[in-house]
């Protein structure tokens, strides 16, 4: 009897050194299933080797701010030369979604990704997404702006026109579809929303650039981007559009990967990112140079969430976005 209660007692004393023995878990504004031990906001790879993955096929996308099928041609490129370079098929999921996209690499359904500026602090809390890259100008620069449109003859010529009238939103995890406009507006104008106007929600940016356009809507908020990518199309004919204001710079899409993947899949992931060659050695255009280089996008840049992103943290805190994680 002493002998299995001495056992017993060594068990007990063997299980309190153990878990006294891992790490200590801090994880700011991460979700409980991950930890943020080295202080980059980011959540951390597994601890153990045998818990990282290494899928066999890897799923690709890209935001859907637009169709996405636009997206498909225009990543046709890179998709292929990520597959070089991983040895992996490489599969293009086109969601229809923010809130779909970052739920599948959230269960593991989805491995490199390309999240729109506003989703990216919810990828990066409650999926554990790693944004390490963004589209970035040929002399290292990067970013877009938020623009308040309207139609020329719309009445609206500033603005406090806007109180009385409606919005077009593109999504609540949108920044400038959504987060950015509806902040500034109410810090800097004084225009509440559902108080001084009314809003609605269009999908996308480019439903919300076409439908006032069309004179569809009377006012939208927009990324200036993707504007600048559909007057290419020749989507817009003439001065089918007006600008109200035009915002500070914010980050592009953030490009990256899911934190749990196999450390030598991540490097090869990266070694993509790092080689790939928008314009061709032969001098023609890729695909994505094809698509983005009406932005001024023309390579692939590092980028630092902690730094990159704090803006768009600090809007989520003024806008008092609230979009719990999902347990």
């Amino acid at each position: 009897m002493q002998r299995i209660q001495h056992l017993i007692v060594t068990i007990i004393a063997l299980s309190v050194i153990a878990l006294s023995a891992e790490p200590a878990c801090p994880r700011g504004a991460l979700a409980p299933l991950y930890c943020d031990r080295d202080g980059d906001m980011l959540a951390d790879p597994p601890i153990h080797l045998s818990q990282s993955i290494d899928p066999y096929e890897l799923v690709f996308a890209y935001s859907p701010v637009e169709d996405p099928t636009v997206y498909k041609k225009a990543w046709q490129d890179f998709v292929k030369h990520l597959s070089r370079i991983t040895g992996k098929r490489v599969v293009f999921f086109p969601f229809q979604s923010n809130a779909a996209e970052i739920e599948a690499m959230r269960i593991g359904k989805l491995h490199v990704a390309g999240f729109n500026t506003g989703s990216v602090p919810k990828a990066v809390n409650c999926a554990g997404f790693h944004p390490v890259y963004m589209m970035g100008k040929a002399d290292g620069s990067y970013g877009y702006e938020m623009e308040i449109i309207t139609y020329p003859g719309s009445g609206i010529n500033s603005i406090k026109d806007i109180r009385g009238r409606t919005i077009a939103f593109t999504a609540p995890s949108s920044n400038s579809g959504f987060k950015a406009p509806v902040a500034l507006l109410s810090k800097q104008f004084g225009l509440q929303k559902e108080r001084d106007y009314h809003s609605i929600f269009s999908g996308k940016h480019s439903n919300s650039i076409l439908s006032v356009a069309n004179q569809i809507y009377p006012l939208a908020t927009i990324a200036n981007s993707v504007r600048k990518r559909i007057e290419k199309r020749g989507l817009l004919k003439g001065k089918a559009l007006k600008t109200l204001y035009t915002s500070q710079t914010f980050p592009t899409t953030g490009l990256g990967y899911a934190h749990n993947l196999k450390p030598t899949l991540v490097a090869k992931i990266k070694k993509a990112f790092e080689t790939f060659q928008w314009t061709r050695e032969d001098g023609t255009p890729s695909s994505l140079f094809q698509e983005f280089s009406s932005s001024g996008y023309t390579q692939f840049i590092p980028a630092d969430y902690k730094k990159d992103w704090k803006i768009i943290r600090i809007i989520d805190r003024e806008s008092h976005a609230s979009d719990p994680c999902r347990q």
